[in-house]
């Protein structure tokens, strides 16, 4: 990776970002010693501007930045690292240094499972459930919608809140082969909601 330190008198600024979440958590400065040692370490390393060295975010706190990836832009001047923080981000405490909650924005595990959906729909039906689905076509992956849909109302008549979750869970997640097998997703789903939220 070509990094231009010297655009910024050996400093490039560096934006921190939740992986899971994908909430940017914090902005701070490397030097080429601070970049060795993230990447050495697989922990942020900064160089501290009013300090004049290196120092590593949780050394003190035990709040560790750990570095899932870290990407240059388009100028070499700039550095995204995608973490997993092992705590608050903030000296203050807070989450991020906006005094934002690192809450994730949308529904990353859902976009996660649209994508292996996606990968199953070509798979080998005898290696999952999914995939044998797909390979019963789509009077089977309707059928099944269908019978999970009966359950849920079944289940939302009684009291009992697990019942009621995991069929909901089982409805969305069939929900969702049906959506690929027809050749769309729930991102369709949404924009098409948002488009009659205007109207």
């Amino acid at each position: 990776m070509i990094i231009d330190f010297e655009k910024g008198n050996g400093l490039v600024p560096v934006i921190i970002q939740d992986n899971s979440t994908q909430k940017v958590l914090m902005l701070g400065y490397m030097n080429q010693e601070a970049y060795d040692k993230t990447v050495s370490e697989n922990t942020v390393t900064f160089y501290s501007r009013t300090k004049n060295r290196l120092w590593t975010k949780g050394k003190e706190s035990g709040n560790f930045l750990h570095v899932v990836s870290i990407a240059n832009d388009c100028d070499n001047d700039t550095l995204l690292i995608k973490v997993n923080p092992a705590g608050p981000v903030c000296h203050t405490g807070a989450d991020t240094c906006w005094g934002e909650e690192n809450k994730a924005l949308g529904y990353p595990f859902l976009q996660g499972l649209t994508e292996v959906i996606k990968q199953r729909k070509t798979a080998d039906a005898d290696t999952s459930y999914t995939a044998q689905l797909f390979a019963k076509g789509i009077n089977k992956i309707a059928q099944k919608v269908g019978e999970e849909a009966v359950e849920i109302v079944i289940e939302a008549k009684d009291n009992n809140d697990d019942l009621f979750l995991g069929e909901s869970a089982d409805l969305l997640f069939h929900y969702m082969i049906l959506l690929e097998a027809k050749g769309f997703s729930l991102q369709d789903v949404e924009e098409l909601l948002k488009k009659r939220h205007t109207k």
